[in-house]
């Protein structure tokens, strides 16, 4: 990714650590000559991500540290396996030590709990994808960490293309209705995804025409009568409580997409820490 893209996420995190006065303790107690070489490691296996990141925190508070990339970003490690080894002068290293395991913990538990929604539909066509729930200020690095863990993504932004929701079918009068509003707003390369909760509605969007639908909480007998239904007319797209459990069946019923939001909001950390080699 470009570090155009990431330096002003990682600043606002450092400047939010470091306050006003930066690291008084390692000022306090670590003499400013001291040198250090420390190894991050993770602490259980996963798909590590945000190394970018969180090495340029490194970095961005002393350019001199070298810094040497052990694990690429997107590759599965195990336990005790060795992602990088940061070397000099130790006040730096010990102040950009939170904030970077805090990118690379958040964005390696992403990129675990993606792959681990891509190994359970293995075999079957469908994508798993990421959503807009992801954590404010962090979407382009949530959004890479899918991507890093086998995941595609949804749109970045509301700009990007047009989903009609439930909410905008209530507040039109109707799926043709809202369809045909939306048609009539967008750009020749705007797409049109449409939620449906039921088959009637889906029936309403085909015969309207739309690019996608997004088929919302379904069961796979219904995905699979929605499938049908499509029969290639538009991209289908599952979404709704997918876990690793049920996301097996929901791909089976030949769906091209299944969306989760639990990769992004509710994934847990992948442990990793710095410790001095």
């Amino acid at each position: 990714m470009l570090r155009l893209l990431i330096e002003p996420i990682v600043r606002a995190a450092l400047a939010e650590d470091l306050g006003r006065a930066g690291d008084i303790t390692s000022d306090a107690v670590v003499p400013e000559d001291a040198r250090i070489e420390a190894i991050m490691a993770a602490r259980q296996p996963g798909v590590v991500a945000g190394l970018e990141a969180g090495l340029l925190a490194f970095e961005l508070l002393d350019p001199s540290l070298e810094i040497e990339r052990l694990a690429p970003d997107g590759s599965r490690v195990e336990r005790g396996q060795a992602v990088a080894r940061i070397s000099g002068r130790a006040r730096p290293v010990l102040a950009a030590e939170r904030t970077a395991l805090n990118l690379v913990c958040r964005l390696s538990g992403v990129a675990t709990a993606t792959r681990s929604l891509v190994d359970a539909i293995e075999g079957h066509k469908a994508k798993i994808v990421c959503t807009r729930k992801t954590t404010p200020g962090l979407r382009i690095l949530e959004k890479e960490a899918v991507r890093l863990g086998g995941g595609a993504n949804h749109r970045f932004g509301l700009d990007d293309a047009m989903l009609i929701k439930d909410n905008h079918v209530a507040m039109a009068g109707g799926v043709a209705q809202a369809l045909r509003r939306a048609k009539a707003a967008a750009g020749h390369l705007v797409k049109i995804e449409l939620e449906v909760d039921t088959l009637d509605q889906l029936a309403e969007a085909l015969e309207e025409g739309v690019d996608a639908v997004l088929l919302d909480n379904m069961d796979p007998p219904m995905l699979r009568r929605a499938v049908a239904m499509v029969d290639g007319r538009a991209v289908t797209e599952a979404s709704g409580r997918i876990t690793r459990e049920t996301a097996p069946a929901i791909a089976a019923a030949g769906i091209d997409l299944i969306s989760s939001g639990w990769i992004t909001h509710s994934a847990p950390i992948l442990d990793l820490g710095l410790d001095i080699a």
